[in-house]
């Protein structure tokens, strides 16, 4: 008797489930769980990477940003096109910054041969410069500009 009790909760309890995600359910959103209303267009795709050459760092450790267009390179467990002008052996013929002595450490800091797996997805840290207007506000100082604050409030003295 205790099995059909539980039996029967059971079923009434998924079915109430059922009702209740039906009721939170809004057809015209575009996947059908957010409200919408109406869908809109994708915003424009960013414009094509800037030509400034390569640009100064905020922050200590920060993946420099790629000052040339990436579309169509391949980059996969057997190619990664990024290394057939940055690597070791191609970069002074190419005229291109040599990727990093730290991508040739492991998770453990064993130093490698060639790029550490951890590393060799370069799009995972390095993105393109693009013309794309910024999608949150950013009141993001560098060092210098910190420091420069500073001495402004102490009245120009170091």
């Amino acid at each position: 008797m205790k099995w059909l009790s539980m039996l029967c909760l059971s079923i009434v309890l998924v079915a109430a489930g059922l009702a209740l995600a039906e009721e939170r359910r809004d057809d015209s959103a575009p996947d059908g769980l957010r409200p919408g209303g109406q869908s809109r267009p994708a915003p424009p795709l960013a414009g094509e990477p800037r030509d400034l050459g390569r640009q100064v760092l905020n922050y200590p450790e920060q993946p420099p940003v790629i000052p040339h267009g990436i579309r169509d390179y391949q980059i996969d467990t057997r190619t990664n096109r990024c290394l057939t002008c940055h690597s070791r052996s191609e970069a002074v013929q190419a005229g291109a910054p040599m990727v990093s002595i730290s991508h040739f450490r492991d998770r453990h800091q064993q130093v490698l041969a060639a790029v550490s797996p951890d590393r060799y997805f370069c799009t995972q840290c390095h993105v393109p410069q693009t013309d794309a207007p910024p999608v949150v506000s950013n009141t993001f100082l560098t060092v210098d500009e910190v420091l420069l604050e500073m001495l402004q409030e102490r009245g120009g003295q170091p």
